[in-house]
């Protein structure tokens, strides 16, 4: 090979093609928060996003209808009894002359007003003490598991018409009766789910740690429940609300002058065959919160389901 020279090998004859050499560094996707994710996949479910804006509507109806109708749910003009909706009175008149506008919205508040105080009276009492029985387990799991089954077993109707001639009908009496027993089963629910995560390593740390038993509750067992606890949550408001316009059907619910969708509905459901319309509109109402809040609660129950998580 005497005479051949040789080729000197330099960085200038390669071309590098392929990933850069941050390419890898790079994100595939932006970062997101747990509640972002949940967000993200809540809204891609076109149903539940039409639930939560039918919700929106009904709210911002109760509210700023009566301010747009001008009328007051009071007051009785006899000369208009039991009208028929026009343009001045968009749901007509009752058997007294009251707008059933103004009325359904203020019956709405006190009737979606009742949902959420119930809900959040079995919220907070039945995650404590499911947590708590799931947490100490033992002879504290025993007393108030019994306890719950007691509580459970007590006849629903009857505690409602005994706590309405012990303390009268008010709104007061109404959520007492309600939520005196629907804690039994988000205590249940959260108990389960204790049982099953109280052993992870997180929790024997912050046990390690010296972290008191409200705290572990506080910060590390209820918020890996809430996923559960709040699609039970959005399904136990409607289910409030229609039990609330059962007991105002039947009677037992909210006294006059005050009003709710149960109580409009029991009354015109009396003079069903020749004004319909009394007892349509606010039974419309209790169907599409009702609608509102299922639709909510099916998009949560996907969204906060981890098996679906992209």
């Amino acid at each position: 090979m005497d005479g051949v020279g040789k080729a000197t090998i330099t960085n200038d004859m390669f071309e590098r093609v392929g990933i850069e050499s941050t390419a890898s560094e790079q994100l595939g996707k932006p970062s997101l928060t747990y509640w972002a994710d949940v967000w993200r996949r809540f809204k891609s479910n076109k149903l539940a996003l039409l639930g939560l804006v039918l919700l929106i509507l009904i709210i911002a109806t109760l509210y700023i209808g009566p301010i747009l109708s001008g009328k007051d749910y009071q007051y009785i003009n006899s000369s208009i009894k039991n009208m028929k909706p026009n343009s001045e009175y968009w749901f007509g008149t009752d058997d007294m002359g009251r707008d059933i506008f103004t009325r359904v919205c203020y019956g709405g508040r006190i009737s979606i007003k009742i949902g959420l105080i119930c809900t959040l009276v079995m919220f907070t009492i039945g995650s404590l003490l499911g947590a708590i029985a799931g947490l100490k387990g033992g002879w504290v799991d025993n007393l108030i598991m019994r306890f719950a089954e007691f509580i459970g077993n007590l006849p629903y109707l009857i505690i409602v018409i005994i706590l309405s001639m012990v303390l009268g009908r008010s709104v007061f009496s109404l959520v007492f009766a309600m939520s005196l027993t629907s804690w039994v089963g988000t205590a249940r629910m959260v108990r389960g789910q204790i049982l099953q995560i109280r052993e992870m390593d997180y929790v024997q740390a912050a046990k390690a740690l010296g972290a008191s038993e409200i705290r572990i509750i506080l910060k590390h067992l209820l918020p890996n429940t809430l996923g559960i606890i709040m699609v039970t949550i959005t399904m136990s408001i409607p289910g409030f609300i229609f039990s609330e316009a059962f007991l105002s059907y039947i009677g037992l619910g909210v006294r006059p002058p005050e009003t709710s969708w149960g109580a409009l509905a029991s009354a015109g459901q009396q003079r069903l065959m020749f004004y319909p319309h009394i007892l349509f509109f606010p039974s419309l109402m209790i169907v599409l919160t009702t609608l509102a809040f299922h639709l909510i609660g099916d998009g949560l129950s996907d969204a906060l389901d981890p098996k679906l998580r992209k």
